[in-house]
């Protein structure tokens, strides 16, 4: 029996815009009120599904959420008409508007943590939506994600979906984007990776000047609601001075995979009983911590985050050589282009870089890793997955087709006040539900 690791990429949603909403995440604010192209950059998530599937890796898809979110207007008193509760809040509270217009789940590293069978008693995939509790455009996201995770992994013999951690700050849950899995194959029992900002009851040191989102006590929640074993865990603080220099998530300053860690030396706080701890209770599972660290010396923070070079995907081919998949910016910054040459000519444990043109989502703070949720697959647990999900070229040529009859290729934030952008959305999202096989996953088709 063949165990892989799947890769299910959000599809950018119709609204996809700069409104700046994401305090702490640097390329969020500076590109503030820009205009954004929804085709452009749902095309470009396209293209990389695609370019993966082609190269045989395991390649699926998650659809948009519906916005703007008429549920969260109304739930904040905007009454009437649709469109005339548009228009209400667009007048009196047009932060509101921008917040419930958000098309920020297509960044699907936030969606949820997932531990694979290998890992947990009951020997099923276990998934916890995040919370993502700290910004109000993402709070919201939680309990259609729960939904459509429900709808793909719907097999209980395989899958297990469980609710949202409360949303209070104690228990921050930002998912994956903080979570990483090691082992020395995929089928085989690993060592779960958790990666926090701060802790609401241990204290310890924080970020001064951005927030810290993910939290001790919830990444803590995950792992025992997952069952996971204490030789089969480790949790790490983030540097805080990192989170300060724009890096809200672990994810923007480390990558994993397998029995790689690709990181920024300052990634962590006291990083070296970190990478033992990693590297004792992963050895006790047949494999050898392999730690690639960059030197802030070659790479500054402020060059990670610009680049988003640890934004990065670290995938396995069926030999065992790992490719780096990284978004354009790495090659506009000349230190880090200059290291990516410098690894690929090691021909160590990462032999390869691709480089993928993501800029309409990169200028919102979100790369190739943000743009993906890591699922580890048996045969028959891929068998259990909804088919309809699964990029092929027959999949790919009508999603392709779908965008291109739906979406605008310019959307600015005044444009939020259109109704008609509700009426499009809906119209291309019901279409979607069919093209997947999803049934009736949304609020409008209920």
């Amino acid at each position: 029996m063949q165990t892989l690791e799947a890769n299910f990429d959000g599809l950018v949603g119709p609204t996809h815009n700069y409104a700046g909403l994401s305090f702490g995440n640097v390329a969020s604010q500076n590109n503030e009120r820009s205009v954004a192209n929804p085709k452009a950059a749902a095309r470009q998530g396209l293209l990389k599904m695609k370019r993966l599937a082609d190269l045989g890796f395991a390649q699926g898809v998650l659809p948009p959420q519906e916005r703007p979110s008429m549920r969260l207007l109304r739930e904040l008193g905007f009454g009437g008409k649709d469109a005339e509760a548009i228009a209400k809040a667009a007048k009196e509270a047009p932060e509101l508007l921008a917040a419930a217009s958000s098309a920020s789940a297509m960044w699907t590293a936030n969606a949820a943590t997932v531990s694979p069978s290998a890992d947990t008693p009951d020997h099923r995939v276990h998934f916890t939506p995040a919370n993502l509790c700290s910004k109000l455009h993402r709070a919201i996201e939680h309990e259609a994600t729960h939904r459509t995770l429900g709808a793909i992994f719907a097999d209980p013999a395989h899958f297990a979906v469980h609710d949202a951690l409360p949303g209070t700050p104690a228990l921050g849950d930002e998912g994956a984007a903080n979570h990483t899995r090691f082992c020395s194959q995929y089928g085989e029992r690993g060592v779960e990776f958790f990666v926090y900002g701060r802790s609401e009851y241990r204290r310890g040191p924080e970020p001064k000047r951005f927030p810290a989102r993910q939290t001790f006590e919830a990444s803590r929640a995950v792992a025992q609601r997952h069952g996971l074993a204490e030789n089969a865990m480790v949790f790490a603080q983030q540097s805080p001075d990192v989170i300060d220099a724009g890096v809200f998530h672990n994810d923007v300053i480390a990558v994993g995979n397998r029995s790689t860690l690709f990181c920024h030396e300052r990634a962590f706080v006291d990083r070296k009983s970190v990478y033992d701890e990693l590297h004792a209770k992963l050895a006790k599972h047949g494999a050898l911590l392999d730690v690639i660290e960059v030197p802030d010396a070659q790479v500054s923070v402020a060059d990670a985050v610009t680049s988003y070079l640890f934004n990065s995907q670290l995938l396995s081919r069926a030999d065992g050589s790992q490719i780096l998949v990284v978004p354009g910016e790495c090659r506009e910054n000349p230190r880090v282009a200059a290291y990516l040459d410098e690894l690929a000519a090691k021909r160590g444990p990462i032999d390869e870089v691709l480089v993928f043109d993501l800029r309409e989502s990169m200028k919102n703070g979100g790369g190739p890793a943000c743009l993906r949720l890591r699922v580890v697959l048996s045969d028959a647990e891929r068998a259990a997955v909804l088919p309809g999900v699964w990029i092929n070229d027959a999949l790919f040529t009508r999603l392709d087709a779908w965008v291109e009859k739906h979406y605008r290729d310019r959307l600015a934030p005044q444009d939020l006040t259109d109704p008609m952008l509700l009426v499009e959305s809906r119209t291309a999202l019901d279409e979607l539900t069919q093209i997947l096989g999803l049934g009736s996953l949304y609020d409008f088709q209920r």
